[in-house]
């Protein structure tokens, strides 16, 4: 598609370089020599208006001199000979005329004989301007065609390289992951000594899909087993294949596996697969798609190559779900690698990698970040030790302390805090004894996370308040009983406001959100209720996304049905909030003295609160 392209633009270009010429050569210089016949030439002769002539082999040329021709010439040759002041050049077509040269000698005219070299001609009037429009032509095509990509350019991969010499990543800088990390040795160790595994027959995967929430460092740890095995390291993404132009996208996908071939062995690293592998036949608007013609070509490209060569493909990609079957057979991404979350021991790995540069004062506990970050990627601990470094650094210190990771981790949470947000007493009241109703309940039941803290300072962009809970450890699965009472700690500031107000305000309406989706997975999603062992998920959410946007993710069920599973969400939000508002009957007492300590210091610790109820305290 692109020489096509190429080859009609130059076409033209030439074309409308020949007519430029052939108007320069037509009307530029005619209209600077005026043409007159040769009669007209005779009387103009006789008449002394002439001088300077020059005859040539085929043309006469001269000047006529200023003066009065009418009745000499017609009017076209006045026409042609132009209404400039002093004498005006002109040419005549030379006949044979043997008594010429006496009627020159008559009148006293100077004139001279001359052979035109007819090359010198042509090279000076077709040669020298051609010249210039292939000049311009050249530089046009460099422009267009260059490095930073144009029209020429267009057919040929983005994918940005890096040499052996340019990647600086290996294994160490990369945390938290070690059960990948162990998978993807194998692909070192193969590209490193090939013949280790050739000599048994083996064959090494075609291709390695990693997936994993967002933040995991897929491709961090991609370009650390490219330095790991010292090879070259193709890296783009998904969306770089994809233009406007139909079969761009095709083209662009064998140019980048013919450069792979050429810089053998190496790993072609496509982030965001998801952009272009998507299961084809799902384009709402039929017809043919540019991506699926430029999957299918990565199909066939992933099919064709020869592996011996030493080129792997890794991918990366947080929406598995949506990835077209092909691509994820045996023979083209064979390997899967799961990137998951950290656990507690991996989050203080990856805190001790980004913590390097950083100066840090004693008290700065790893141990204690990571199990104050229950759920966090590797970019969003990246995030708290920068954010940490910052605020130490606005505040003049020497070193970051740990209450500036407090900070951090309080600023990543719930938002940044909004020192300029004034609220009346009355609304501050109320905030106060909702958050302590969180944490009143999530101290008093068994199966909730102890509170970490608790505060009435606004964040974010709604915040009014928080209460900050952390899990004694890493938990994978949630009981029946765990999801009760976290629906219960959701419904525990609501409760607390009619109890000490008689009255409700808005500020439960996330809380109530967050407890109605989870009654509403109990029912549809777990099996959790009366309607006995049977689930009306239709659709997979997305397995490493927040949002379950787009996704369909209810079953069509009949109105009876749907009635039943409306009711049973009822009585299971009903139950949790019969638990939370007998507790908080039982502690009102301590529920006045939590909301007046909020209401004084703002900020109240998981140990004071402990302290306040006479609970034994919990790890964390």
């Amino acid at each position: 598609m692109a020489i096509e392209k190429k080859t009609h633009f130059s076409i033209w270009y030439f074309v409308g370089a020949m007519l430029i010429l052939m108007a320069f050569q037509t009307y530029f210089l005619g209209d600077q020599v005026g043409q007159i016949p040769y009669n007209e030439f005779k009387k103009l002769l006789e008449a002394n208006q002439l001088t300077d002539i020059v005859i040539y082999e085929d043309i006469i040329s001269g000047k006529v001199k200023t003066g009065a021709l009418e009745g000499l010439v017609s009017p076209d040759t006045l026409r042609s000979l132009g209404k400039a002041k002093g004498d005006r050049p002109f040419i005549t077509a030379r006949v044979q005329d043997p008594d010429l040269v006496k009627a020159l000698e008559k009148v006293g005219v100077k004139f001279t004989g001359r052979i035109e070299n007819k090359l010198i001609k042509f090279f000076t009037n077709w040669i020298l301007p051609m010249l210039f429009f292939i000049l311009i032509w050249g530089f046009l095509m460099r422009r267009m065609g260059g490095a930073s990509g144009g029209l020429m350019s267009i057919g040929k991969s983005k994918a940005k390289v890096f040499m052996e010499k340019d990647i600086s990543i290996r294994f160490d800088d990369v945390a938290g992951i070690d059960e990948a990390k162990e998978e993807l040795k194998e692909i070192i160790e193969f590209l490193k000594n090939p013949q280790k595994f050739q000599r048994l027959g083996g064959k090494i995967p075609k291709g390695v899909m990693l997936v994993g929430a967002p933040g995991t460092g897929k491709t961090m740890l991609a370009k650390a087993v490219a330095g790991e095995a010292n090879v070259p390291f193709f890296s783009l993404s998904g969306s770089d294949f994809v233009e406007m132009f139909v079969g761009v996208g095709a083209a662009r996908v064998r140019d980048l596996f013919t450069q792979a071939q050429d810089k053998a062995p190496c790993i072609i690293f496509i982030d965001e697969l998801d952009a272009l592998g998507k299961a084809r036949g799902i384009n709402p608007m039929g017809g043919h798609d540019e991506r699926e013609q430029t999957l299918n070509q990565l199909l066939v490209e992933m099919d064709g190559f020869n592996t011996e060569k030493g080129v792997i493909i890794m991918a990366a990609t947080n929406r598995p779900e949506i990835l077209d079957p092909a691509l994820l057979r045996p023979g083209r991404f064979d390997r899967h690698v799961m990137i998951d979350k950290p656990d507690v021991t991996g989050r203080e790995a990856i805190l001790k990698v980004h913590s390097k540069g950083v100066t840090m004062a004693p008290d700065v506990d790893l141990k204690k970040i990571a199990a104050r970050t229950p759920g966090f990627v590797g970019a969003d601990l990246a995030n708290i030790v920068n954010e940490a470094a910052l605020l130490a650094a606005r505040k003049d210190k020497q070193q970051v302390s740990m209450s500036d990771f407090d900070e951090a981790i309080d600023r990543v949470v719930a938002g940044l805090e909004k020192k300029n947000r004034r609220m009346n007493e009355k609304e501050k009241e109320i905030v106060a004894y909702h958050e302590s109703g969180h944490a009143i309940v999530a101290e008093v039941l068994p199966n909730a996370d102890p509170v970490h803290k608790v505060s009435i300072i606004p964040r974010g962009v709604a915040a009014l308040g928080y209460t900050q809970q952390l899990p004694t450890e890493d938990r994978y699965l949630m009981t029946k009983n765990e999801l009760l009472d976290k629906m219960s700690v959701l419904f525990g500031g609501r409760l607390a406001e009619e109890i000490i107000f008689k009255e409700v305000s808005t500020g439960a309406q996330n809380d109530l959100l967050r407890a109605t989706d989870i009654a509403e997975r109990m029912v549809r999603e777990f099996g959790m209720s009366d309607l006995g062992l049977v689930t009306f998920e239709k659709e997979r959410r997305p397995l490493f996304l927040e949002t379950g946007m787009g996704f369909d993710s209810g079953r069509q069920v009949s109105q009876d049905t749907a009635r039943a599973i409306d009711q049973e969400v009822i009585k299971i939000i009903e139950l949790a909030r019969i638990r939370a508002a007998e507790i908080l009957e039982g502690h009102q007492e301590q529920l006045k003295i939590l909301a007046a300590r909020l209401l004084e210091k703002e900020v109240v610790e998981g140990e004071e609160l402990r302290e306040m109820l006479q609970v034994p305290g919990s790890p964390g």
